[in-house]
């Protein structure tokens, strides 16, 4: 069984309007996220995965965003590894974002 949840594009909206403390992490490439990106979230990448883990909320919801939904799942199961209570990865991923806005 995986520790993370999946999440619907409606689910991550309503989410955002009702709780501001959400983490949002996009594991696409940088150019794709400096294309486009759901507002406020970190665009993360081998790089910076250390330095955010270090400075992330845990108990705090983390929704991983990722191109179609796929990539996300074994990132959402790594963060969860690493201690975060409450990870979602986003069904459709940031393309299932665009076509709902």
């Amino acid at each position: 069984m995986s520790a993370f949840q999946h999440l619907s594009v409606n689910q991550l909206i309503q989410m955002l309007d009702e709780n501001t403390h959400v983490q949002v992490v996009d594991i696409r490439d940088g150019a794709s996220f400096e294309a486009g990106q759901i507002p406020g979230s970190t665009n993360l990448n081998n790089e910076n995965l250390a330095h955010f883990i270090g400075e992330a909320d845990m108990d705090s919801p983390l929704v991983v965003v990722c191109y179609h939904g796929i990539s996300s799942q074994n990132a959402a199961q790594y963060l969860h590894e690493q201690g975060f209570d409450e990870v979602y990865s986003l069904d459709g991923g940031f393309q299932a974002w665009r076509e709902a806005h």
